[in-house]
């Protein structure tokens, strides 16, 4: 086929987050015409919100350590990620000129911190390039001649176009457009879609009232976690969390989610091991526990000898055995290796993310669904995830990318 053939063709991208936005860029730069459509008022609605408290793009560790972040799909996700991985998706930013900077964890930022100024210079260059976007649409299937349907505030809206990208998120913050509506959509056309689950999320413990009355909202810095996940392997990872009024949740926390999810789906309950003082042995500990204290209390004990006070002797206080308590070995294995049990996940709709979805068997190399020719699904409601950290937000521009290419190969080979 002729490249004026492929100019000739339209396609439809169904989300504007950066799945959408990626697949979009690349059908427009090779001369296809593109219509974006999204339910909200305006796009990147959750791309925006993520990168409030400073946009983590991706990470510079080494590409071997990169590519394990995605687990059990790591198979399918490597090909997006050779050809788009975070050196450049780096490279890319600067071409909108944003400068990004590598932290001190590894992880990359825009000089800026914000999403905001990337995400402005990057919809002005797609609206200069000619991709039309839509506002206000949702997306509600296909009537019974194949056509797109769409309710608008005008009313429904029918769209035909020669492809479709569908980049509609998961199922986490529905009130920015990822609700997770489609699933139904697919799963009524045959698609197999794997149940949308919370991920990089949050976890409930049942605290007590006491303990959840005086340290909600408190952060435990300077803590290590432990896993041990289902085939034996103990993960480690140190860093920090916040207590909630429910259990934990953050940066920390959501490094470990999958598993915990999984375990708790599969045990009823997940325990994770907390160790208190990263950098004091557990003989040491012993031994200042071990030290006459006088009149003095347990509490004063802990923060004279240990630096041990505020949410971490509280929560010493809420897993430890009172028998336990006044035990320096005892004690002092718990604050090295404090099991806390952690008995559900948070809602998904409290999630930063989803994993299930549109199952990749389902698919093609091109990620066009096999049994609907010429739709194809990119971003987070494909059936994946990936841990907060600039992995799940490289893998939905990197799948975005390879959508679009996709679409443009599919044409290729089809008949005008």
């Amino acid at each position: 086929m002729s490249p004026d053939n492929i100019r000739a063709r339209s396609v439809a991208v169904i989300g504007g987050g950066p799945a959408g936005l990626m697949a979009a860029e690349i059908l427009i730069q090779n001369g296809v015409r593109v219509d974006l459509y999204d339910a909200m008022p305006s796009v990147g609605r959750k791309f925006l919100l993520a990168g409030k408290g400073g946009l983590n793009l991706t990470h510079s560790e080494t590409s071997e350590l990169f590519l394990s972040r995605y687990g059990a799909r790591r198979a399918q996700i490597e090909s997006w990620l050779e050809a788009f991985g975070p050196e450049a998706l780096r490279l890319w930013v600067h071409g909108l000129g944003v400068e990004t900077f590598v932290g001190t964890s590894g992880r990359v930022f825009p000089t800026e911190m914000k999403a905001a100024p990337l995400l402005r210079a990057w919809l002005h260059r797609l609206r200069e390039d000619g991709v039309r976007f839509h506002m206000r649409h949702s997306w509600r299937g296909w009537d019974k001649e194949g056509a797109l349907r769409f309710a608008t505030p005008e009313g429904e809206k029918l769209v035909r176009s020669d492809a479709v990208v569908l980049a509609l998120g998961g199922g986490s913050w529905a009130r920015l457009g990822s609700d997770g509506a489609w699933v139904p959509l697919l799963a009524q056309r045959g698609v197999p879609v794997a149940a949308l689950r919370p991920a990089n999320c949050g976890f409930d413990v049942g605290w007590s009232e006491h303990f959840q009355t005086r340290f909600a909202g408190h952060p435990l810095k300077s803590v290590v976690v432990t896993f041990t996940d289902r085939d034996g392997v103990m993960l480690r990872k140190q860093g920090e969390f916040m207590v909630t009024a429910t259990g934990v949740e953050g940066s920390l926390i959501y490094a470990f989610s999958a598993g915990l999810r999984d375990e708790i789906e599969s045990a009823g309950a997940a325990v994770i091991g907390l160790d208190l003082l990263p950098g004091r042995e557990l003989p040491y500990v012993i031994a200042e526990l071990a030290r006459p204290r006088g009149s003095r209390s347990m509490a004063s004990h802990l923060q004279s000898r240990l630096g041990i006070k505020g949410v971490k002797a509280g929560l010493l206080r809420e897993c430890v055995p009172a028998q336990d308590y006044t035990d320096p070995i005892r004690l002092g294995a718990a604050i090295k290796a404090l099991p806390v049990r952690l008995i559900a996940p948070r809602p998904l709709d409290e999630a930063i993310s989803s994993a299930g979805g549109v199952m990749f068997e389902a698919l093609d190399e091109r990620l066009m669904i096999r049994s609907l020719p010429g739709m194809f699904c990119a971003g987070e409601m494909l059936d994946w995830e990936a841990p907060t950290g600039g992995y799940l937000l490289t893998g939905c521009f990197a799948s975005g990318r390879a959508a679009g290419l996709g679409v443009l190969a599919w044409q290729a080979a089809s008949p005008a």
